[in-house]
């Protein structure tokens, strides 16, 4: 391995220790409390060494969030299996519900915090594009079937419902209704595939 090679490789191991550091502290003790000094003292380095490679908290976050997106991303490549557009639809909500679920805190970072959109200067939201594009896809694709106007209008309505969904159980709000723990991820496939079926009438 050449010189070269090897600071290229130095790099994107000290990137991913910052953003492992920072994830830990961003979900224990939150956002707010966190600041680049502490994830420096974590690591073990200079503050000045994570300035590097991030200008502020809100990019590193950022960058920790668009991360996560091609996560999701992935999720659907690999999961939405199914040639009827429907049926894509039905897989897309149960592997974002199960994402979501299974990650509750990395989803809370990607989409009830304000402070990643911070870093994005222009008014496209870039992280979140490629997992929003599949939706948009099976929603044009479907879209002879669906009781919506045109594809955006579709694709919002559909993520907003399962975006809620997942938002009230990530921040507690599913307790209310006084389901067992282990009962809500059922409860709220019911509630999507419902929805699902109202709009396929």
């Amino acid at each position: 391995m050449g010189i070269t090679d090897r600071k290229e490789r130095e790099k994107l191991e000290m990137r991913r220790l910052i953003m492992d550091a920072a994830m830990d502290m961003f979900v224990k003790d939150g956002y707010e409390k966190t600041s680049i000094r502490n994830i420096a003292d974590k690591i073990e380095y200079s503050p000045a060494t994570i300035y590097l490679y991030y200008k502020d908290k809100d990019e590193l976050l950022w960058g920790l969030q668009t991360e996560a997106f091609e996560k999701l991303a992935n999720v659907f490549r690999e999961g939405i299996t199914a040639i009827e557009p429907i049926q894509q639809l039905r897989q897309m909500a149960k592997l974002y519900v199960e994402f979501g679920m299974g990650n509750p805190d990395l989803y809370d970072l990607m989409f009830i915090i304000r402070s990643p959109m911070n870093a994005e200067k222009n008014e496209e939201w870039k992280s979140g594009s490629s997992a929003f594009q599949f939706l948009m896809n099976i929603i044009q694709a479907a879209i002879d079937k669906l009781k919506y106007e045109n594809v955006m209008i579709g694709a919002l309505s559909c993520w907003s419902m399962v975006h809620g969904l997942v938002s009230l159980n990530v921040r507690g709000r599913c307790k209310v209704l006084e389901v067992p723990e282990d009962k809500v991820q059922d409860m709220l496939q019911i509630a999507v595939d419902q929805y699902i079926d109202n709009i396929t009438r």
